[in-house]
Order: structure tokens, then C-alpha cells, then sequence
């Protein structure tokens, strides 16, 4: 089983950030290559994307 094709937001291991604004998701090593920390709207508040999936715990 191979990578899936086109881009994927939410890589193992890698941090996402989301733009306040916008809504585009970006990861820690995209926003590393450009020489300011923003989004390519222009805004630069971003935050920390979650995890879609939901941890259960069981109580004890």
C-alpha cells in the first residue's frame, strides 16, 4: 500500500497549524521554508490543528 496521491493535511508525527482567518492548514515544515510565519492569505495567527480522531479511555 502506497502514499496516497495528492496532498495530505494531517501527517504522522507532523505538526499542523491552521490559520484563524482562512482556514488553510499548513505543516511546521512548510511554514519553516518561508522567511516570515504566516499564512498565504497574509494573516499571521495561526494555531495548532487537532487530531480528527477522538481518544476513548476506559474508565477504570
Amino acid at each position: 500500500m502506497g502514499e496516497a496521491s495528492g496532498q495530505s493535511t494531517s501527517t504522522f508525527g507532523g505538526v499542523v497549524y491552521e490559520c484563524v482567518r482562512c482556514g488553510t492548514r499548513q505543516t511546521a515544515e512548510e511554514l519553516s521554508r518561508l522567511p516570515e510565519i504566516k499564512c498565504i492569505c497574509g494573516y499571521r495567527v495561526l494555531r495548532k490543528a487537532r487530531p480528527q480522531i477522538v481518544k476513548q479511555l476506559k474508565a477504570i
